[in-house]
């Protein structure tokens, strides 16, 4: 791993930018949200629904992830630098939030299943946050979720398992009852993407929108989970 950081990070970083100025948006936020800044899309949606298996190995599905305001990002644990700085800002935004009174999830969807097992995507994202929930699955599973969420990704050719993918960057703001609200990008600071989240929690439409149902009983899943690996 320490060769892939320290002789691929340029390239990867090239490649990114590549893949992500190709790469077009494909959905709307709503309009009862435009007073807070949301970016303005055009095109069919985002999101949807998706099966996938968390960090503990359990299969879960896209109504008990996004069971309250969650920030998604698509990437790769192997990822030179791009993708643990994207989720080391959206953790710090997230402890931002939390310091306002207002609790966002933050989601990490891998689209390197052949690398990014349970056990892997466990030690990403306890070193990102601790209420990361980090997702893989079959191909088949990723691919789906990856399209719902209009992402592109794309597996560079290597003759090892060294190898780097292309990958657009933004991360959503997804609302549950409400679906995609608003999309981040790279340059948008911890703070900026709070101020903008903030402003969507102080909408009363948006701040009763929790799946409390879905949260709790994959909150207390997750929770026993966790508890008997420290068992």
């Amino acid at each position: 791993m320490t060769k892939l950081y320290a002789g691929v990070a340029a390239a990867a970083i090239a490649a990114l930018l590549a893949g992500s100025a190709a790469w077009v948006f494909l959905g709307r936020s709503e309009e009862r949200f435009a007073g807070c800044g949301a970016n303005q899309v055009a095109g069919g949606a985002i999101g949807g629904p998706f099966t996938l298996v968390d960090q503990e190995g359990r299969t879960v599905t896209d109504r008990e992830v996004l069971a309250k305001p969650s920030l998604v990002y698509f990437g790769y644990t192997f990822c030179p630098d791009v993708c643990p700085f994207d989720m080391a800002r959206n953790a710090q935004a997230v402890d931002i939030l939390t310091e306002w009174g207002i609790e966002v999830t933050p989601v990490f969807i891998s689209i390197d299943p052949k690398r990014d097992t349970p056990e892997q995507l466990k030690f990403f994202a306890e070193a990102i946050h601790p209420d990361t929930i980090a997702l893989t699955g079959t191909e088949a599973q990723v691919k789906a979720a990856s399209q719902a969420y209009k992402t592109f990704y794309r597996v560079q050719e290597s003759d090892d398992d060294y190898y780097l993918i292309d990958h657009s960057t933004f991360t959503y703001f997804m609302l549950p009852g409400t679906g995609f609200v608003d999309f981040f990008k790279r340059e948008d600071t911890p703070e900026q993407i709070a101020e903008r989240i903030s402003c969507f929690a102080n909408d009363s439409h948006v701040s009763t929108s929790f799946d409390a149902r879905a949260q709790k009983s994959y909150q207390a899943s997750r929770g026993k989970q966790m508890g008997d690996n420290h068992g």
